[in-house]
């Protein structure tokens, strides 16, 4: 049963675990790792040959006072509501990396590597201890975590520029780390930013009474019997389990994610990680070019979308359908589509734009451009909330564990949370005859939390049987499943798309705080049908978290990244998303079996979306940003120096023609846009994000082209059924959620 929505003054914590122990690291590779972290967000002071504390090279960079004054005066040019000079200094004085929070969230990170990057890592690290090592890669003798701050940073800044990949990936790897762990933990930061992890008028939504299954300690397995089971919570299970149920079959949904109420969320970026991604933090592709979000919890991705309701487009519905797959032009499909938004009451009429949704929308019309409102499946409410991605506190986000698997109790449906489903099991007499699966379940702590070790909770191995088994575990664990359980298939795994994006930045003249508001709710669609043939970019806008927005914006010095951090709530961030034409795969992790992706995006795709970024940037230059900053490698930002129009009055205008508004044909523009243009996305070191994931069990006409019928049944088995994302056939150019719940 639901409980009443309760004002309160923010989310309930939810307790971590300690981090996971790494093998091969010792104090002294933490101690490395640790001194080039803070070389990148350095606690700055000015010289003072009477304080022995700022007198310490190792632990400070030393500025002058007048470079201290020099920096807050152009501060106070950027930054509307600038701090007072004494808080100015106290917050470049600020040093992190000595609190047991940043330790414990790096240590967590690094903990959730794979094994093979932690070994990667570890052996890096120890031969940074070395003088030969320290040598070879830095040019200096004694081992880096000896050496003075300022030659640290001396260091990471030879490494960015330096011809070999491997270094400037490094240099990557330390500045990413130390930028999204400043961003969230500093408390300076998040003072000066005006910050906060929930909304100032926080009320969260009412919960729902799952009625979980458990299962007493024994080293039997457990049996459970049903119709139809259902491996995972997301849109499409969801989907499932609430259709099914109300047909009258016996349903029970299982997930290896746990439930979170809205009255735990949105939560820390730490514990959003922890429970509500797979990887339990950004994935990487195997070449490192792609950074990915996928959601693991109780409800899957749909806990922690962003509400973006988009149906599939016509050019795609006739490149499926031109591949056998005739069901996509049809009415009846429509008609699911239709259902489907209907039932999460996805609507358009409600939402309020903020400032980066308005650049978009104002700028696409003052360029003759197409914009449009994203709908979302918030069933009529405005819903100004930019936390999503922590998981929907309001609970006014019509996702799976909110709107379907309730609905799917109430017509009789079981549940499952904590279980790890290891295979389908197949008859002994019709090796073809999906007949269950089996899985290991773990339940909570005693006090319900998901604080301790696995191994100090209640596990027990529970077997499953079934009519119908319905594999619905994402994109990147359903056709590891299915390898697991010995499916013999060329494509499982293969046709993996991941709509990757490039990204914008800009700084406006105006207190912004993208993270407040809807995330996405408008799309410039000029430019997504540039080959004819459906591939192009979108432009959206992008969660504007403080990390989110700061982890790849360009690191020149310690000072130069935090005074540029200082602008963060001034920025607005978008995104180019490309549907993208060409594919990689998804593979199991050879020491644990979590998922590993082998994706580089491709030449076309690249200008694809570097076709989005130059659209994005001149809807913010048009729109008034006073700097603008792409994601491309070594690319200068863009720095306005003439007034933008809106601030040049009528009279002027006509009396002065150098007044004259040339918008982005402005010479100065033009030639940095150019510039993008000739750059490109080419670089090795371009670095991409992906949010959506599909095609790793592509459904299609012929058993020799995919790994699905247009049914959803795996080919040459019986009452086996995919039914996620990862059957689509191609990338679907929007939000996989609608499509993946018809």
């Amino acid at each position: 049963m639901a409980t009443a929505s309760v004002r309160v003054k923010g989310p309930v914590p939810v307790n971590l675990p300690a981090p996971l122990e790494v093998d091969g690291f010792s104090e002294e590779h933490w101690a490395t790792l640790f001194t080039l972290l803070d070389a990148v967000t350095p606690s700055i002071v000015i010289d003072s040959k009477t304080d022995s504390e700022t007198a310490d090279d190792k632990n400070h960079l030393h500025i002058t006072e007048s470079q201290c004054l020099e920096a807050y005066e152009r501060t106070k040019t950027h930054v509307r509501n600038a701090p007072d000079y004494n808080k100015f200094k106290e917050y470049l004085r600020s040093r992190p990396v000595q609190s047991p929070e940043y330790i414990e969230h790096i240590k967590r990170v690094i903990g959730h590597l794979p094994k093979s990057s932690q070994r990667k890592f570890g052996g890096l690290l120890g031969l940074l201890n070395t003088q030969l090592g320290s040598l070879l890669a830095t040019g200096y003798r004694s081992p880096v975590h000896e050496q003075p701050l300022h030659i640290r940073e001396a260091i990471l800044q030879s490494w960015q520029n330096s011809w070999m990949k491997t270094f400037p990936q490094l240099a990557e790897s330390f500045t990413v780390l130390a930028k999204i762990a400043f961003t969230q933990l500093d408390p300076l930061f998040r003072e000066l930013s005006d910050y906060s992890d929930a909304v100032e008028d926080y009320k969260h939504g009412p919960a729902f009474d799952y009625n979980f299954m458990q299962f007493p300690v024994d080293d039997e397995p457990a049996t459970v019997d049903v119709d139809v089971v259902i491996v995972g919570s997301g849109c499409g299970g969801g989907v499932c389990a609430k259709v099914l149920a109300e047909a009258g079959h016996n349903v029970l949904v299982v997930d290896k994610g746990y439930y979170f109420p809205p009255s735990q969320l949105p939560m820390t970026a730490d514990a959003a990680n922890e429970f509500l991604y797979e990887g339990k933090a950004a994935m990487q592709s195997d070449d490192r070019s792609v950074f990915i979000l996928a959601g693991s919890n109780w409800g899957g991705g749909g806990t922690v979308n962003w509400s973006v309701s988009l149906q599939p487009q016509g050019f795609v519905r006739e490149e499926w359908a031109a591949e056998g797959l005739g069901f996509f032009k049809t009415q009846e499909f429509q008609n699911c589509l239709d259902r489907v938004c209907g039932v999460m009451g996805v609507s358009d009429k409600t939402m309020r734009h903020n400032k980066s949704a308005r650049v978009i929308l104002d700028g696409a019309h003052k360029l003759g451009w197409h914009a449009k409102p994203c709908p979302q499946n918030t069933n009529g409410a405005e819903h100004y909330c930019g936390r999503c991605g922590h998981g929907c506190g309001a609970g006014e986000k019509q996702g799976p564990a909110t709107c379907w698997l309730p609905a799917a109790s109430r017509a009789g449906a079981r549940f499952i949370e904590g279980m790890e489903v290891s295979k389908v099991i197949f008859d002994e007499n019709d090796s073809n005859a999906a007949i269950g699966i089996v899985g290991k379940w773990t339940s909570r702590d005693k006090d319900g939390g998901l604080q301790r070790p696995e191994s100090e909770r209640t596990q027990r191995i529970v077997n499953v049987k079934a009519k119908k088994v319905i594999v619905s575990s994402g994109t990147f664990q359903s056709p590891l499943l299915l390898l697991r359980s010995g499916v013999k298939n060329y494509h499982i795994g293969r046709n993996l798309h991941l709509h990757p994006v490039g990204s914008v930045r800009a700084s406006f003249d105006e207190d912004v705080k993208g993270w407040e508001g809807g995330i996405i709710t408008a799309v410039c669609t000029t430019f997504e049908n540039l080959d004819g043939k459906g591939h192009g970019a979108k432009i959206e806008t992008n969660s504007t978290l403080p990390y989110v927005l700061m982890y790849g914006h360009p690191y020149e010095s310690g000072l130069q990244w935090k005074l540029d951090a200082l602008r963060a709530r001034q920025m607005s961030n978008f995104i180019s998303m490309a549907r993208d034409r060409d594919t990689g795969q998804v593979y199991p992790d050879p020491d644990d079996g979590r998922p590993r992706i082998a994706y580089t995006p491709s030449a076309f795709d690249r200008a694809h979306i570097t076709v989005g970024m130059v659209g994005a940037a001149k809807l913010c230059y048009i729109q008034g940003a006073t700097e603008i900053w792409t994601g491309i490698t070594g690319l200068p930002s863009f720095k306005r120096t003439k007034t933008a129009s809106a601030d040049i009055g009528a009279e002027t205008a006509k009396l002065d023609e150098k007044n004259f508004d040339q918008g982005i044909s402005d010479p100065d523009f033009t030639a940095w846009i150019k510039l993008i243009e000739r750059t490109g996305l080419n670089s090795s070191l371009a670095t991409f994000g992906c949010a959506h994931q599909m095609g790793s069990c592509r459904m299609s006409a012929t058993p020799s082209a995919g790994v699905v019928d247009p049914k959803g049944k795996v080919w040459g088995t019986q009452n086996l059924f995919v039914a996620d994302a990862s059957v689509f056939p191609s990338a679907s150019g929007v939000n996989p959620m609608v499509t993946n719940s018809m």
